[in-house]
C-alpha cells in the first residue's frame, strides 16, 4: 500500500517508516520543514513538505501522493506547548481529514492518548467515558470526532511514550524533573508504553476495524510503584512521597482489545524499558551526584 504518513519526524514516526517499507509499503512522510526532508529520505520515505494547518495546500499534496491509507502521527510538544498541541489536533486533524475525504481515502489511523478516562478503580476500556475537565480534552475529541468521519478510522489512545527521544529518555523533561527533585510518589496512575510499540500498534492498526484502541504495556502502575525504579535507572535519589493521605487520581488502562487484535507490546512493562536506560543514562554522560 502507499501510506501518507502525517507527522513522520516525529519520535514515533521515525520509527513507524523503516516498519511500513520493511512491511512492503511505499511511505510518503510529511514535515513542515525543508531541512529535514533529506531525513526522511534517508529513512525510506518519500518527503512531503506541508504544513497541516494549510488545508489547501494539504488537500493538493494528499491528492498528489494518492495513497491507500493514512498514519496521523502529528503533535506539537516539543516546547511542552499543550495549547499548541491541541490547536493541532484540532484544526490539523479536520484538515487531514477533509484532504483525505477529498482524494477518496477510506482509512486513517491517528494518535490520541489514554490517560483521559474517568477516574475509578476497574482498568479503563475503550467504551468507558473521558474526562471533560481535563485540559486537552478539547483536542483529543476534536481529534476523535474527526476521525469518526472516516469511513474507517481507527484511533490509538496512547499511554505515556517512553524510549528514546521521549520525555522519559535520559536527557528528556521528565528526567530533568527527577534530577531537580520535583516529582514526588503519589498514588497517581499511569499507563506506559515504549515508542517501539506505539509504532508497531500503528502499522498494525491498517488492518484493525475502525474505533478506539488502548495501546498501553501490560502494567499501570501509580507513582509511586513507577518512580523509584525509573529515578534509579537515571541514578537519580529516590523521590519522597507526597505524602500518605494523598489522593488517587487517574485510572489504569487495559489494552485487552489491543491484545485480541493480535498486537503484542515487545515492553510488556515499563520495568524492562526502565532498566535498559541504567546504560544508556551512563553512555550519554547523564549522571546524578
Amino acid at each position: 500500500m502507499k501510506i501518507f504518513l502525517a507527522g513522520a519526524t516525529g519520535v514515533i514516526g521515525r520509527r513507524l517508516i523503516p516498519l511500513l517499507t520493511l512491511a512492503g509499503h511505499e511511505v510518503a512522510g510529511t514535515t513542515r520543514r525543508p531541512g529535514r526532508a533529506a531525513a526522511l529520505r534517508d529513512l525510506g520515505a518519500e518527503p512531503v513538505v506541508v504544513d497541516a494547518f494549510d488545508a489547501a495546500a494539504l488537500r493538493k499534496a494528499v491528492a498528489a501522493a494518492r495513497p491507500d491509507a493514512i498514519v496521523h502521527q502529528l503533535t506539537d510538544l516539543s516546547d511542552e506547548d499543550f495549547e499548541a498541541n491541541s490547536r493541532l489536533r484540532i484544526k490539523g486533524t479536520r484538515n487531514l481529514v477533509e484532504a483525505a475525504l477529498s482524494a477518496g481515502v477510506q482509512t486513517m489511523v491517528a494518535q490520541s492518548v489514554a490517560w483521559l478516562y474517568l477516574p475509578g478503580d476497574a482498568p479503563a476500556v475503550e467504551t468507558d467515558p473521558l474526562d471533560t475537565a481535563l485540559p486537552p480534552y478539547e483536542g483529543v475529541a476534536a481529534l476523535e470526532d474527526a476521525l469518526a468521519d472516516m469511513p474507517r478510522g481507527v484511533v490509538l489512545r496512547y499511554g505515556a511514550l517512553y524510549g528514546p527521544g521521549t520525555w522519559y529518555a535520559p536527557d528528556g523533561a521528565i528526567a530533568e524533573r527527577v534530577r531537580a527533585g520535583s516529582l514526588r510518589q503519589a498514588p497517581s496512575w499511569t499507563s506506559f508504553v515504549h515508542v517501539d510499540d506505539a509504532a508497531s500498534a500503528a502499522l498494525a492498526a491498517l488492518d484493525w476495524p475502525a474505533g478506539a484502541v488502548n495501546v498501553v504495556d501490560d502494567e499501570p502502575a501509580t507513582t509511586a510503584d513507577w518512580l523509584p525504579v525509573y529515578s534509579a535507572a537515571l541514578g537519580a535519589p529516590t523521590p519522597g512521597s507526597a505524602g500518605k493521605h494523598a489522593a488517587t487520581t487517574g485510572r489504569p488502562v487495559s489494552n485487552a482489545k489491543a491484545l485480541d487484535l493480535g498486537w503484542k507490546p515487545q515492553y510488556a512493562s515499563w520495568r524492562t524499558g526502565f532498566s535498559q536506560m541504567e546504560g544508556s543514562a551512563a553512555m550519554n554522560g547523564v549522571r546524578s551526584d
